[in-house]
């Protein structure tokens, strides 16, 4: 750093000066001293070292007598000869030293001054002109010099360089021989400044202070004063004043203390921002554990005061090897790295948990390495693995013992990842699992792409989709397994794997279906004997109609067709006891033809035609409709025909119709037609009522002597029967595989 005004002031002063501390060790001199003397003690070095004519003119050669003197008693006189050889005129040399106050260290200083040499003649013209030439000098330095100087002598300033007057916004020459009073009118606070100084050196030697001046059109300036007291106490006040510009440095301090607080208020920030996060953070220094947040004192249960200063082991556990207590790892690491580790930690409060952290090397000020620790608590994580481990391997073992057969499957690929040893039974491998395999390399085609279809359904519905295959054996046999298929997925994430869940449910099925059997045999029975006493029922109703007809011969007419009408009917629930479902439409046609010539005598001949004859069915619900129709429609042809001639009956049958012709020899009245019946309880009327209308339909023709009846029937109103259905695949395949 730059000497101070007042230094290079010092050393430019022509009169030869030294100063020296109440220790004996040399301070500083100047120029003059040096060249006077022909020696230049270094700062710091014992007066003792130097030479004895120098002790003698600092006085150190009785240093009590010089220590002993008070400074209000004034400068302690001192003499000494200067050797021929120590300067360019030998001769005798005269001295003041001046013991200054108390040093704001608490040290004593004093200050040697060197009068002119004396020699035995007086002083000649030349010794005047030395001195008017280095005045003049002396005034050029004092006048070049960047600080302010004055000389001031009780409350007068007697003299003071063009810049003292400058630095306080005056004209030259302005203060040079006034009073200090001139100063108030100019600026106030500088004339309080003033006073100030001169009390304070009434009792003390020095007065620094700093002042700030303002210049009207000029920012202001802040300037560092320094008085100190030249001579003794006891006579008037005399006193050299210095004026630094401290302005840049106040600006710099000012500067850097705005820093500061930003720093400081950035730290404060910082930190309350590590105290809001979950992750801990300890710092450390050469000395310990230096800054913990909030999350860090909550894992190690402790306050701040109880860690600083610390080492981190303190929180490590018994391992020897534990990361807080070996720390080699970290020799190797430099500014801005850091090592990642877990590892077990010990709170004060004795609680042991598990932590993951990363320790980072960073360089502070004077190149000093600063660690930093970020601690992660992953006690909770660590238990949900172990339980999510134990989970698993229970899992696993319930897949192993599980009676179904398990696998699990990738997405999209549909490859075994998984499966257990009940799986091997669905996919026809004795012992070995066919794990990373297809579909493809564990079925045949057919079964592959039924099986593939079903599982890309469950993947793209993402929903459990459930299905029942059939497997043929080897033996012949088959195997029916309850398969279930469910997506697997994490929450918010495509499905990346599909588990399979299958059931061997032959035997289930097998007893089902014995009680299935069982209980449609015990209704059938129950329906046969039913139908079976109607039928008993309706003939005896028949039986006593025709009592009644043999009694009244005036009623026979009517009674017989209500008897052939009970016969029909009678007839239709004797053909369902021993059926069960549609009736066959050939038996139900022949069974009513029958009834017809059994009542009447009237023979009637019946024929079937077309490949399908014996294959249509009637409903339930239809046969009994039909089954009176016909009987009318034969009936009538026996009233209304020639007696004695035989009725012709023929069910002609293709794959879309049935038709009924019923031809007989008779005449149909002038200008019939069957669009001019209407639906009535007996005749053709009965016949237009009960026909359905959807499937069925009746025409009634005269052909020559021959009237020609002709009743067709359609789906629905009757069905054709299906061929018994064929599952599997065709002959000569191992085995297969299909939906049931």
């Amino acid at each position: 750093m730059d000497s101070s005004p007042s230094d290079a002031w010092f050393d430019l002063v022509p009169t030869p000066m030294a100063e020296f501390d109440e220790q004996g060790r040399w301070l500083r001199h100047n120029r003059a001293f040096e060249t006077l003397l022909q020696v230049a003690p270094q700062a710091g070095q014992s007066l003792s070292t130097l030479p004895p004519h120098v002790q003698q003119l600092l006085g150190w050669d009785s240093p009590l007598a010089l220590l002993g003197r008070h400074p209000d008693e004034g400068p302690q006189p001192t003499c000494a000869t200067l050797p021929s050889a120590s300067g360019p005129a030998p001769g005798l040399l005269s001295a003041q030293v001046h013991t200054s106050t108390a040093h704001p260290d608490g040290s004593r200083r004093l200050l040697c001054v060197i009068a002119a040499p004396s020699a035995a003649e007086g002083p000649t013209h030349a010794d005047g002109g030395l001195r008017e030439s280095l005045l003049r000098e002396l005034s050029t330095i004092l006048e070049s010099s960047p600080a302010g100087i004055a000389y001031l002598r009780g409350d007068t300033l007697v003299r003071c360089n063009h810049r003292f007057e400058r630095m306080l916004g005056l004209s030259a020459g302005a203060l040079t021989g006034q009073r200090l009073d001139i100063l108030q009118a100019h600026d106030p606070r500088i004339k309080q400044v003033a006073t100030e100084s001169i009390a304070r050196l009434q009792n003390e030697g020095h007065y620094e202070s700093e002042l700030e001046v303002v210049s009207p059109g000029q920012r202001s300036m802040w300037y560092a004063l320094s008085i100190k007291r030249i001579g003794s106490s006891t006579k008037p006040l005399e006193a050299i004043a210095v004026l630094s510009n401290i302005s840049r440095t106040r600006a710099q301090k000012a500067q850097l203390e705005a820093m500061g607080r930003h720093l400081a208020q950035q730290s404060d920030r910082t930190r309350a921002i590590l105290d809001s996060v979950f992750v801990g953070i300890v710092t450390l220094d050469d000395n310990g554990i230096s800054w913990m947040n909030r999350s860090a004192r909550r894992m190690f249960g402790g306050d701040l005061p109880d860690f600083v200063g610390q080492p981190l082991s303190t929180v490590a556990t018994q391992d020897l090897d534990h990361p807080f207590r070996m720390t080699d790892y970290l020799d190797d690491l430099e500014d801005g790295q850091s090592h990642t580790f877990e590892c077990q930690v010990m709170g004060r409060d004795g609680r042991v948990f598990w932590v993951v952290g990363n320790a980072v090397v960073t360089m502070g000020e004077g190149k000093h390495r600063q660690l930093t620790y970020a601690l992660l608590d992953i006690d909770r994580r660590r238990q949900a693995e172990s339980r999510l481990a134990e989970a698993e391997a229970t899992l696993k073992r319930i897949i192993e013992m599980a009676p179904m057969a398990i696998s699990v499957h990738e997405a999209p690929t549909l490859r075994v990842l998984q499966a257990n040893k009940n799986a091997s039974a669905f996919m026809q491998r004795d012992l070995q699992l066919p794990l990373g395999e297809s579909l493809e390399d564990i079925f045949p085609a057919p079964q592959a792409r039924l099986l593939r279809a079903a599982m890309m359904t469950a993947l793209d519905t993402h929903k459990p989709l459930h299905r029942e295959h059939r497997v043929e054996q080897a033996n012949g046999s088959d195997q029916i397994w309850d398969v279930n298929y469910l997506p697997l997925s994490s929450d918010g994430q495509p499905t990346d794997q599909l588990l399979m869940v299958a059931s061997d449910v032959t035997e289930q099925r097998a007893a089902e279906k014995a009680r299935l059997d069982a209980a449609i045999a015990q209704r059938e029975m129950l329906v046969r004997e039913v139908h079976h006493r109607i039928k008993n029922n309706l003939q005896g109703v028949a039986g006593l109609l025709q009592q009644i007809a043999a009694r009244k011969p005036e009623v026979a007419s009517a009674i017989s067709e209500v008897v052939g009408q009970v016969q029909a009917i009678a007839q239709v629930y004797g053909l369902q006891v021993g059926a069960g479902g549609p009736l066959k439409l050939h038996s139900v046609v022949e069974a009513i033809a029958s009834s017809v010539q059994r009542t009447f005598g009237r023979p009637i001949s019946l024929k079937m035609e077309g490949e399908h004859a014996q294959e249509w069915r009637l409903p339930e619900a239809e046969s009994i409709p039909i089954a009176l129709s016909l009987n009318e429609l034969l009936t009538n042809a026996h009233k209304h025909g020639v007696p004695g001639r035989e009725i012709h009956c023929t069910l002609r049958s293709d794959d879309q119709a049935v038709n009924i012709l019923i031809d007989n020899t008779a005449q149909l009245p002038e200008g019939f037609s069957m669009d001019r019946i209407r639906g009535g309880v007996s005749g053709l009327g009965l016949v237009r009522a009960l026909l359905p209308r959807r499937s069925s339909s009746i025409t009634i023709t005269q052909a020559g002597e021959q009237v020609l009846t002709q009743l067709q029937l359609t789906p629905p109103g009757i069905s054709l029967s299906a061929p018994p259905p064929t599952l599997g695949e065709p002959a000569g395949q191992q085995y297969a595989l299909w939906p049931q």
